[in-house]
């Protein structure tokens, strides 16, 4: 999807971060932006619209032509329903091109997904299974064994099976994990 100009100008303005002379930056081209982006969804309340954002936070800035920038943008959305709520997007754009979208209202995080059209997202404890198992260097077997557990089962949990409570429990001991931390990241 191509950017406008108004919207790359208002995704690059970053008072906090980087001061410009005083350039009139025009902010009200992204609520509408964000809008759409979310009424292209299938499944989109048309009646939540985004209704106020502040200016972007870079998250990562080119250093290269080649480079891509990506910024957290802070708004409010709302209903004619319903009260506002807090909204946070973070954008990954190259030039005009927008590369990735993802948004938060309130607690719901809206984004792309990770596999193709029809099959299920993975677990998100799965990303944190590995990457403790990684930098730790347990091996599969070595944490099958600690769990009580099947080394295929623990292949599946790194590849995003969700678990259930109890392997949840023994997952977190074994990793020396606080187990709401393994519990926040499933939600």
């Amino acid at each position: 999807m191509r950017l406008s100009t108004d919207v790359v100008t208002a995704l690059t303005f970053w008072p906090d971060y980087r001061p410009r002379p005083h350039e009139p930056v025009d902010l009200t081209v992204l609520p509408p932006f964000f809008t759409d982006l979310l009424g292209d969804l299938p499944w989109w309340n048309p009646a939540w619209r985004i209704t106020e954002v502040r200016p972007a936070r870079p998250c990562f800035a080119r250093v290269a032509p080649s480079d891509f920038s990506e910024v957290a943008v802070p708004g409010s959305a709302a209903a004619d329903d319903a009260g506002p709520l807090p909204f946070a997007a973070r954008v990954r754009f190259q030039d005009t091109e927008l590369l990735w979208f993802q948004a938060k209202i309130g607690n719901t995080v809206i984004g792309p997904g990770t596999t193709p059209p029809g099959e299920p997202e993975p677990d998100p404890a799965a990303a944190v299974i590995r990457a403790v198992m990684d930098v730790r260097r347990v091996s599969t077997r070595a944490l099958a064994r600690q769990c009580f557990l099947s080394e295929s089962t623990i292949r599946a949990l790194r590849h995003g099976w969700s678990p259930d409570p109890t392997v949840v429990e023994r997952l977190a001991a074994a990793l020396d994990i606080p187990l709401e931390y393994l519990r926040h990241h499933r939600s």
